[in-house]
């Protein structure tokens, strides 16, 4: 996922698939098969790789890490909320900076509805960013969020979870983000998963960054069964439509023909 911010406008009818072959509802539908054949495999695969994540060996969270809340200094067994099983976001949120990361934000819009059902399933849920309590309340309040939000600010937990560099890092070459990749930036997404033992012990069980943080990102599985998919390969760069939700300028339907005469008839 690329994190980087521009002002570029782009409108959604910019590349329409005006040359699509069009066939018959027959050839169609032994096309539409066929392709079911590859999506099957591609959800077996989705399903093995599932069960070899679930088998991965698990990290005892030997460090006392404890986060500010808004009740208060809390550490990491308690933001489980009773649960067994921990989701965390890595907001990209650092001290000082005016509002969120847009790509973490647009993770974060699909998050408040899920939580209700993660409970079910014996998951809490958690964003941490870097920056102080108070501006990640002042943004949160902005996007009318009500998912867990905490701060890491005076803590090693964002160096530790490989989602937080120095200028100095990055300079030198000495970052390392996503199992050895090169972050472009200072701060960088990422999703965790946690599980809490009967002794109230932690275990770090799976990360995932750069593109693996799609998984929350709901309206992109949509638009990938739309025929112009995410529709950004002539984009300056992969996601530079994305605004935080408060900032979209309006995005009227695309005129046409049809359109102009279904809206006379509906006159």
């Amino acid at each position: 996922m690329t994190t980087a911010i521009a002002n570029v406008n782009h409108t959604p009818t910019d590349h329409l698939p005006m040359d699509h072959r069009i066939v018959s509802r027959q050839q169609w539908l032994a096309e539409r098969k066929a392709l079911q054949a590859r999506e099957k495999e591609l959800t077996r695969l989705g399903d093995e790789i599932a069960r070899e994540r679930r088998a991965l060996p698990w990290v005892r969270m030997d460090k006392d890490y404890v986060f500010d809340t808004p009740q208060g200094r809390r550490p990491l067994a308690d933001l489980f909320d009773g649960r067994r099983q921990l989701l965390m976001q890595h907001f990209m949120l650092a001290p000082g900076w005016e509002q969120g990361c847009k790509s973490c934000s647009y993770m974060a819009d699909h998050t408040d509805a899920t939580l209700v059902h993660l409970a079910q399933r014996d998951t809490a849920f958690v964003a941490v960013s870097l920056a102080p309590l108070a501006e990640i309340e002042r943004f949160r309040q902005r996007m009318g969020w009500r998912f867990p939000w905490v701060s890491s600010h005076g803590t090693d937990f964002n160096r530790d979870f490989h989602v937080s560099f120095t200028a100095d890092e990055l300079e030198k070459g000495e970052a390392d983000y996503n199992f050895g990749g090169k972050p472009p930036g200072q701060e960088m997404p990422g999703i965790s998963a946690f599980w809490k033992d009967d002794a109230g012990e932690v275990f770090l069980t799976y990360s995932t960054y750069g593109r693996g943080v799609e998984v929350m990102m709901h309206t992109y599985r949509l638009l990938d069964l739309t025929p112009k998919g995410r529709d950004e390969d002539r984009l300056e760069f992969t996601m530079a439509w994305v605004r935080h939700h408060d900032r979209y300028e309006s995005a009227p339907a695309a005129s046409s023909c049809c359109g102009a005469s279904n809206a006379k008839s509906a006159s």
